[in-house]
């Protein structure tokens, strides 16, 4: 944390207070990055299923994309710096992009279901520093994300079952 950052919390421990902003941070960027792919995957999405997944889609990105600014000003009440471009959330980011011409709609919710499990995933770790940092605020805005991105994938797993 700097001097240019003051931080309005009372948090004292300054190292446990920068692990969860760093890992705020990749959660951040992974979130952009999830986003901007359900996005992808609701703009291109087709065949027989086309309007409930694209409707769904839509959903799970809105979804998506109002935690980002809970996630940026949790990063700055705690008197971290967040992400600040494009660039800044491709080197942060570890969920990767899709850019193939063609992707079939149960590719892309398989796709989906894994990167949204893998965003509970930093979830879980996140809480754990926020607990070490004694952060309760983040720590029920970590368990509030994990039940979201745990539904997200229970519906796109049910929603790709055939049969």
């Amino acid at each position: 944390m700097s001097e240019a950052n003051p931080t309005p919390s009372s948090h004292s421990n300054g190292n446990a207070v920068q692990n969860v902003a760093d890992a705020l941070n990749r959660i951040l960027a992974d979130s952009y990055a999830l986003y901007l792919k359900t996005k992808n995957f609701h703009w291109h999405v087709s065949g027989p299923h086309f309007r409930d997944y694209h409707l769904m889609l839509d959903e799970h990105a809105a979804a998506i994309l109002l935690t980002t600014d809970i996630i940026a000003e949790r990063v700055r009440k705690t008197g971290g710096t967040t992400l600040r471009s494009i660039g800044d959330i491709s080197r942060h980011q570890t969920i990767s992009d899709n850019d193939e011409e063609f992707v079939s709609a149960a590719d892309m919710l398989t796709e989906l279901r894994g990167d949204n499990l893998k965003l509970v995933a930093a979830y879980r770790e996140a809480k754990e520093l926020a607990t070490e940092a004694n952060d309760n605020a983040t720590e029920g805005l970590l368990d509030d994300w994990t039940d979201q991105a745990e539904e997200r994938a229970w519906f796109l797993l049910e929603a790709g079952r055939t049969g």
